[in-house]
This record gives C-alpha cells, sequence and structure tokens, in this order.
C-alpha cells in the first residue's frame, strides 16, 4: 500500500491524541490537548505531518521553528514522532523525518534538532541511522503551573 505524507488536519487529532498518550506512557489531559493542537494548527513556527496509509494514520511527526541566536538563524526542533507499534520496521518512520528534512530545505533552516528520552535507546540508534549526531545534552527542570 502507498503510505502518503501530509499536513495534519482538525480531523487527525484523535489519532494523535492516541499516539502521544502510548508516547508519553500516560493518559494526557484531552481539553488541554485539543486547545494545543487547534492554537499550532494555524502556528506559522509548528508544522505536523502525518503518515497516512488506506485512509488510516499511521504515524505523525511534529517540528518547531524558532530563531535561536546561538544560531544566528532558523532552528527546526522535532518534539515527537511516533508510529503505530503494528506498522514500524516499515520504514514509516524514515519517510518521515524525509519529509520534515526536505521542510527544513524549504524553511531554510540552519539546524534540525530531536531531543529524546534516556530510556528509548532504539529511538537513539533510528535518529542517529537518520543522520542525527549525539552533540548535546538536554537538562530538565520540572515546573509546576
Amino acid at each position: 500500500m502507498i503510505l502518503q505524507i501530509r499536513d495534519a488536519i482538525e480531523q487527525d487529532a484523535p489519532a494523535i491524541y492516541t499516539f502521544l498518550c502510548d508516547l508519553e506512557e500516560e493518559t494526557l489531559d484531552l481539553d488541554r490537548f485539543m486547545a494545543v493542537y487547534q492554537y499550532n494548527l494555524t502556528n506559522p513556527a509548528a508544522f505536523y505531518l502525518i503518515a497516512e496509509r488506506a485512509d488510516e494514520v499511521v504515524g505523525f511527526v511534529s517540528c518547531y521553528v524558532q530563531y535561536a541566536l546561538h544560531h544566528v538563524g532558523k532552528v527546526g526542533e522535532i518534539q515527537e514522532l511516533y508510529v503505530r507499534p503494528d506498522c514500524r520496521n516499515e520504514r514509516i518512520g524514515r519517510q518521515l523525518i524525509t519529509a520534515i528534512t526536505e521542510l527544513s530545505h524549504r524553511e531554510n533552516l540552519i539546524n534540525l534538532e530531536v531531543t529524546t528520552n534516556q530510556k528509548r535507546a532504539d529511538t537513539v540508534r533510528f535518529y542517529e541511522r537518520e543522520g542525527f549526531q549525539r552533540t548535546h545534552y538536554k537538562l530538565v527542570k520540572p515546573v509546576q503551573i
């Protein structure tokens, strides 16, 4: 079956919500998720792409673009990438990375960055196979809202 990569639309929210709950291993607050999702669909700095096969959403990637002083230009950050477990090892993740890389060229980005949880060793290997290099540490400080 042919895989199509396309921009996400509002109707993709249920699938993406399910993906991200699985990715984060927790049930995200649906109302807050929907507020952020709908906001970012119209945010010119947010790019949401869907991998779809036979009218079924099988993957998702998000990329946020910002101007970074220390890079003296635009940088993209992949914040979420998810492929349905029953569709893994079919190169869907690679196709999503290819689509984001093409977007990076169109948007004249200097770098494309990604951070992943340390417990996801397979994910780190995937990104390294896709040309990402371990050059930084990311530190997180939880802050209550």
